[in-house]
């Protein structure tokens, strides 16, 4: 199997939410965890990705974002929210009771935020220890 494109593992990470945030904020429906992160979507992204490399990766990072946003409920203790998983066979009793426009402070206080901030960090050792090999110690 050859490399995975960059761009496209990218792209394929972004659809879930270039789905269902559209949708939630239009009011087409209650939850912004719908069609894109359903796992029904895989009739979708199986054809897509048995197409090409390109489909591969577009199917990875669909797969990594559902699979990642799965975690994220978990680790702040809204297990039953994975439920939206398999919508519209089913969903979560109902969007989490936040009051409009507060999400982002209290994402902060969240346990997974804490999680993210540890991940995004090992990324960026990770990136910096590849661009600059001089910092392996061999000089």
């Amino acid at each position: 199997m050859s490399r995975l494109s960059t761009p496209w593992l990218v792209a394929g990470a972004a659809v879930p939410d270039i789905i269902d945030k559209p949708l939630g904020v239009s009011g087409i429906v209650d939850l912004y965890h719908t069609v894109g992160h359903s796992v029904l979507f895989l009739v979708v992204i199986i054809p897509i990705a048995l197409y090409s490399n390109s489909g591969r990766a577009v199917a990875v990072g669909w797969g990594s974002h559902v699979a990642l946003d799965g975690v994220h409920v978990v680790v702040n203790g809204r297990a039953i929210d994975l439920l939206s998983h398999g919508w519209p066979v089913t969903a979560p009793p109902g969007p989490p009771d936040i009051p409009s426009g507060s999400f982002f402070s209290h994402y902060l206080g969240s346990p997974s935020f804490l999680l993210e901030v540890v991940l995004w960090l090992l990324a960026g050792l990770t990136l910096l220890y590849n661009i600059r090999p001089d910092l392996d110690g061999e000089s």
